[in-house]
C-alpha cells in the first residue's frame, strides 16, 4: 500500500523528522498536535481555546487526506493540569459529541513549551477508499 505523508510546514517536522499525519490505506495517524498560541485568540492560559485550535487544525489535515472528523476512532489527550478536564472536554465535545471516538485523558509533567496546556493525537479509519490505490 502507498504511504502518504502530510507536512504542514512546521519547523519541527524537519528538526525531528516527522510529519503531521501518515495515511497507509485507510488508516490515518495524526501526530501529537498543540495549539498555535498567538496571545490574542489562543492564550497560554486557555485550555478550551487551545483544544478548539488543535481540533480545527486537525480537521483541515484530515480533509487534505479525503477524510473527516467522522472517521476519527481514537483521540489521546495530554494536559499539564488535570484540572483542565472540563475546559478540554467541552471543546472536544463540540467536534465529537455525536461521533464519540474512544479517548484517553492524561496529565503529564510538561509539553514541548510552557505555553502549551494540551496536546492531542488522533487515529482515524477512512470509510472511503484512498484517492490513489497502487496496482489499480
Amino acid at each position: 500500500m502507498k504511504r502518504e505523508n502530510i507536512l504542514t510546514g512546521s519547523p519541527w517536522e524537519d528538526k525531528m523528522g516527522y510529519c503531521r499525519a501518515v495515511r497507509i490505506g485507510n488508516i490515518i495517524e495524526v501526530s501529537g498536535t498543540v495549539a498555535i498560541v498567538d496571545g490574542e485568540v489562543v492564550k497560554a492560559n486557555d485550555a478550551h481555546a487551545q483544544t478548539l485550535n488543535i481540533l480545527t487544525r486537525v480537521e483541515k489535515v484530515l480533509e487534505d487526506l479525503n477524510v473527516g472528523m467522522k472517521d476519527v476512532i481514537r483521540t489521546r489527550i495530554f494536559t499539564t493540569d488535570i484540572n483542565n478536564f472540563e475546559a478540554v472536554a467541552s471543546a472536544h465535545a463540540k467536534f465529537f459529541k455525536d461521533i464519540k471516538p474512544t479517548t484517553g485523558f492524561y496529565e503529564i509533567s510538561k509539553l514541548v513549551g510552557p505555553e502549551y496546556l494540551v496536546e492531542i493525537e488522533f487515529t482515524a479509519i477512512a470509510t472511503e477508499k484512498p484517492l490513489i490505490q497502487e496496482g489499480l
